[in-house]
């Protein structure tokens, strides 16, 4: 299971409807995470390391685009604070 980060043109983040997504905030921390379904995230701020269970680590941060796909299991470390956009599909 790849987690995918893209860099996204306004025009693409204006067409997905972004801006319009819920807003979720979180303080430098680590913790497990489960994703029953996709989800796609843009980054508002800050800096992250997911650690996926095979080891796979994926960086990234403010102006990233990020989908994660169904069924991955991981743990985030947030280095920096984060602001994202976010939807489930």
């Amino acid at each position: 299971m790849k987690i995918k980060v893209e860099k996204l043109s306004q025009d693409e983040l204006k067409k997905r409807g972004v801006s319009g997504w819920p807003i979720w905030q979180k303080e430098a921390s680590e913790f497990d995470w489960y994703y029953d379904s996709v989800e796609e995230c843009y980054l508002l701020q800050g800096k992250v390391e997911v650690t996926t269970k095979n080891g796979e680590k994926v960086e990234f941060g403010k102006g990233d685009f990020v989908t994660f796909p169904k069924g991955l299991s991981c743990q985030w470390k947030i280095k920096e604070n984060v602001s994202k956009h976010y939807n489930f599909k």
